[in-house]
């Protein structure tokens, strides 16, 4: 099935072509039937307008489509009492109905819809009674019947482009840290910064934040999808533990960069490579992290915890070596470093995931 859906989208045929085609045959044939009209141009339309991404998406253009002919129908028939068919009241009609859904920020689609239905009725609607009403009714139908096919047909679900997402950020954010042991080790005339591996980084939180509002858009107002908030909201939780992180990662990239400055710190602090360990170890822990929350299996969740404690390990022995640490620049620089790394152990450590809500 899966194959013939992406050979068929290969030649333009994709599910939301298939969804809109259906909702303009089905809105014209409900439209004929139950309303009977002779020519239900609004009802097909308002269902291929309406037809969008997600059910929040169509029940939004709905919902403008539909105040839109409303008050398109409602100008017309005011307009209509005063002036008949004609090139001036053509131009006020459209020109007050665009200026109302402009001044009212309605979508582009719907500011034309306003002058297309306005000027319908003030063409036809004086001359055919009940006209402006039936108009009213066939958009109502229309966008209705559009978004039940968006919600009954395959709706979207993008909770798996959520956790390819927190898949990505969590490695993204490993390697960053990872990345940053090099400031330990570079001290020649052009020294890292580290500020490009960070700048990747938020660049993918960025998107992993996008995905997120997405995905909650395409839960939203869907019925057949309820099921799924509880998995989206334990993976919102670890978007914002992965934020954190993050932020950690940067407050490391700059006591990483002051201690390149500090002339002191290779003498009084001579057990750098237990310092790059248990940076590594924290590191490996963000992606065990991402891992566990996409799948909470036994052996993931055991591997997280096992990560976890090597790396409590790790800057636990980095504390030993704060004895021979004389000056103050130092001690805040490392001090800084250590506790940033454990608040990122803390994240990974504090309400790990569970089998519950898989």
């Amino acid at each position: 099935m899966k194959n013939k859906t992406e050979t068929l989208a290969r030649f333009g045929f994709t599910l939301q072509i298939f969804k809109t085609a259906l909702a303009a045959a089905l809105s014209w044939f409900v439209a004929t039937n139950l309303l009977h009209a002779d020519y239900p141009y609004f009802a097909a339309l308002a269902a291929i307008l309406t037809v969008q991404v997600t059910v929040a998406d169509s029940v939004d253009k709905a919902t403008q489509r539909i105040i839109g002919i409303i008050g398109g129908v409602m100008l017309s028939m005011l307009l209509g009492h005063w002036f008949q068919i004609g090139s001036l009241s053509i131009f006020l009609v459209i020109l007050l109905g665009m200026g109302i859904a402009q001044a009212l920020r309605m979508n582009p689609q719907i500011i034309s819809q306003v002058a297309v239905s306005s000027f319908l009725v003030l063409a036809f609607g004086q001359d055919e009674e009940g006209y402006a009403y039936a108009r009213i009714l066939e958009t109502i139908l229309g966008s209705g019947i559009a978004v039940l096919i968006n919600a009954l047909i395959v709706p979207q679900n993008a909770i798996p482009d959520v956790e390819r997402s927190i898949i990505a950020s969590s490695a993204q954010a490993a390697s960053t840290l990872k990345a940053l042991n090099s400031l330990l080790q570079n001290n020649g005339r052009f020294r890292k910064t580290g500020r490009t591996e960070v700048n990747a980084l938020i660049r993918v939180m960025d998107k992993c934040h996008l995905t997120l509002k997405l995905a909650e858009q395409s839960l939203k107002y869907n019925p057949f999808l309820t099921h799924k908030r509880t998995r989206l909201s334990r993976l919102a939780v670890s978007i914002n533990k992965l934020e954190h992180i993050t932020v950690q990662i940067r407050g490391i990239r700059r006591g990483l960069a002051d201690l390149q400055l500090n002339a002191v710190f290779q003498e009084e602090y001579p057990n750098i490579p237990q310092l790059q360990k248990a940076v590594s170890a924290t590191a490996e822990g963000i992606t065990v992290f991402g891992e566990a929350i996409v799948v909470p299996s036994d052996r993931n969740l055991a591997a997280l915890r096992k990560q976890v404690q090597l790396a409590r390990e790790d800057q636990a022995q980095c504390l030993t070596d704060f004895k021979n640490i004389h000056s103050a620049e130092t001690l805040r620089d490392v001090g800084s470093i250590l506790t940033d790394l454990s608040r990122i152990t803390s994240e990974t450590e504090r309400e790990n995931p569970t089998r519950e809500g898989m």
